[in-house]
């Protein structure tokens, strides 16, 4: 038996007993003849003690353990002298007997640590070592919760989970096709699944009225912060219903999931907001609703006064800072640069600071008279303080998703985009396609069938 116990799972009460722990060294501390080394597996972190008057070859054996060492350890159950309250194991340690190295490692290239020193690539690269991580284990531990909380949840209202085929015929959708060649069919493809969505279509006229599949989708797409080439989604479908049917299942679904696995309990109705809503004052069909600074158009305020950035463009926007008005030129000239990198592609910002005193000082001042930036001001409903910040350009739908990224960038500066507050919303009534200015034509903006 390699382990009686796992890392995590000792207590107080166990004290005095035997056990036999395996793991990894996370990390290693001598003092004076005592020699402390931290034992980790999945479940947590056990601290074992050698003592160089107690067992002298044991101890020498202890001190040549590197990082990431797997060893298992036989001992004894102690109470601390010290304990440790940031786990959940440290009221006890492990009065080591016997060792026994089942694997050596070479020094890692990085921290096994929750704030690693590793980069991205680097990461990557080591992706095993990264994966014992505490913050990628939760997120895989979290990500098994969800699934198994979202098929009883559903198996209770009398769906099916059904696999759908991987190797597909090529539909219209959303975006372009991984292809496969076929090696029976020279010169033919087949298409990994978007969505599947033709599927569970045949599904729901065969008389499965209620369909779902925790299901890997492809699409051949640049990648992004929030676009993968292969992604899960939740995937599901329903016979004989309504809108407000479907919406109210997966609602419903989603407050379960609040409540089993964050113990977040939701009464109230999510919000809902049209699509043409969401886009106009979020420049999103995901907007973050966890703070203010909603969209202001100003076309109407702006042109006609000389400034041919504004007076040329098809759209000018804007959003309000509270309190930002204390933001330095250099921060100011930070937030220009960061419209113009070229994954947004701004051509430049304008910026308004509102004094005490209600007046209005703009990086513009001469093109504008004080009463024309008043107007501005009113139109954002801004006080003393209060930082505007606004952007233009010849296509409306383009000038409105960089403003998003500008207002997203000003939440997460300003501490706004709390990860454990949640506002839920539904985007309703999507259109079904969109001009695509690359190749000059209607694409779907959705699967037709899901629009």
């Amino acid at each position: 038996m390699f382990r009686t116990h796992t890392c995590g799972e000792l207590r107080i009460s166990d004290v005095n007993t035997e056990v036999t722990l395996s793991g990894w060294v996370q990390r290693s501390r001598k003092m004076g003849g005592m020699t402390f080394i931290d034992l980790r597996d999945r479940y947590g972190i056990t601290q074992l003690v050698f003592n160089e008057a107690v067992n002298a070859p044991l101890c020498e054996q202890a001190n040549k353990l590197g990082r990431e060492f797997v060893i298992q350890i036989k001992g004894m159950v102690n109470e601390r002298f010290s304990k440790n309250a940031n786990i959940s194991t440290g009221d006890i340690e492990i009065i080591v007997s016997k060792l026994d190295i089942l694997n050596a490692a070479a020094t890692p290239p990085f921290t096994i640590e929750d704030n690693t020193d590793g980069g991205d690539d680097l990461r990557m690269k080591y992706r095993y070592l990264d994966l014992r991580r505490n913050a990628v284990r939760a997120n895989l531990e979290l990500r098994h919760k969800m699934t198994i909380e979202v098929r009883s949840y559903l198996d209770k209202l009398g769906f099916l989970e059904v696999e759908t085929p991987v190797l597909i015929g090529s539909t219209p959708e959303g975006a372009r096709d991984f292809v496969v060649p076929s090696r029976m069919n020279l010169g033919q493809f087949y298409a990994l699944p978007q969505s599947p969505q033709i599927f569970k279509q045949l599904l729901m006229v065969s008389g499965f009225d209620r369909y779902f599949q925790i299901v890997k989708c492809f699409r051949d797409e640049d990648l992004r912060a929030d676009r993968q080439p292969e992604f899960t989604q939740i995937d599901c479908e329903m016979s004989f219903v309504e809108q407000e049917d479907v919406i109210t299942t997966f609602e419903g679904m989603s407050k379960h999931l609040f409540k089993s696995i964050r113990g977040i309990e939701i009464v109230e109705p999510f919000l809902r907001m049209s699509w043409q809503d969401a886009m106009k004052q979020y420049g999103s069909d995901k907007p973050d609703l966890r703070f203010g600074m909603k969209f202001v158009e100003l076309a109407d305020i702006m042109k006609g006064y000389g400034f041919l950035v504004f007076d040329d463009a098809a759209y000018i926007g804007g959003i309000c800072v509270e309190g930002a008005a204390s933001y330095t030129r250099k921060q100011l000239d930070a937030l220009t640069e960061f419209v113009k990198k070229s994954q947004i592609g701004a051509k430049g910002l304008v910026y308004a600071r509102v004094e005490a005193d209600g007046s209005v000082k703009s990086s513009v001042d001469k093109f504008y008279s004080q009463e024309v930036l008043q107007q501005m001001k009113e139109a954002f409903g801004a006080k003393g303080g209060d930082l505007i910040l606004i952007l233009s350009g010849d296509n409306a739908m383009k000038t409105r998703k960089q403003l998003c990224e500008l207002r997203l960038e000003m939440g997460n500066q300003l501490g706004l985009r709390d990860k454990n507050t949640f506002v839920c919303l539904w985007v309703v009534d999507f259109p079904l396609f969109e001009w695509d200015e690359e190749q000059h034509r209607f694409m779907a903006t959705h699967h037709p069938f899901t629009s």
